[in-house]
């Protein structure tokens, strides 16, 4: 069984560490952890690894948030992954912070890198893990709060719920996406 695990976010060194880039973050530590790394290949940072046999292709698109479907639809097609396979890790405004879903399928929620995916590959029926980055700014402020990095508090939190999302991935390739969300939405 084969996997794609898609890390959301924006490239270039201002956007590092920022909540919209949660996907990268979680995809960087799950590489790390794997003891592999990324290599720049086409529309995205690439690499593989293995969880209890089953073989995860992660990518990180390098083609900015609001194109990653172009990614998404390519790295499917080049390996040939149905749509039921593919997990993306999203930001979520939606959900508070600390707050980690998973769900087999679900509208865009108005994030741009979910349009995208939606409109490359043919609808809304594949998996995302939506890190909650919570919703405190003020009206009006949104884009400069997702672009933002997150606050000390927050920082501290971080390892601790980047290994919980790592865990939810590995569940995902193992189990699938309904006993994932059993087992670990609350």
């Amino acid at each position: 069984m084969k996997y794609l695990i898609v890390g959301l976010g924006n490239i270039g060194p201002e956007y590092k560490d920022t909540r919209h880039n949660i996907g990268f973050m979680i995809a960087d530590a799950l590489a790390k952890q794997a003891q592999v790394s990324f290599s720049t290949m086409r529309h995205a940072a690439y690499t593989e690894l293995t969880h209890k046999s089953r073989k995860i292709h992660l990518i990180k698109p390098t083609t900015y948030m609001n194109l990653s479907g172009k990614a998404v639809n390519y790295w499917m097609n080049e390996l040939k992954i149905p749509l039921e396979n593919v997990l993306v890790l999203v930001d979520d405004l939606a959900l508070p912070f600390e707050t980690i879903r998973i769900k087999p399928k679900g509208s865009a929620a108005g994030h741009n890198g979910l349009k995208s995916i939606e409109a490359m590959v043919g609808g809304v029926n594949y998996s995302r893990l939506r890190f909650g980055i919570g919703d405190s700014y003020p009206k009006g402020r949104q884009i400069d709060y997702v672009l933002g990095g997150f606050d000390e508090d927050e920082q501290l939190a971080l390892p601790a719920l980047i290994d919980r999302s790592i865990e939810m991935i590995q569940s995902f390739v193992s189990v699938g996406a309904e006993l994932t969300m059993t087992r670990f939405n609350k």
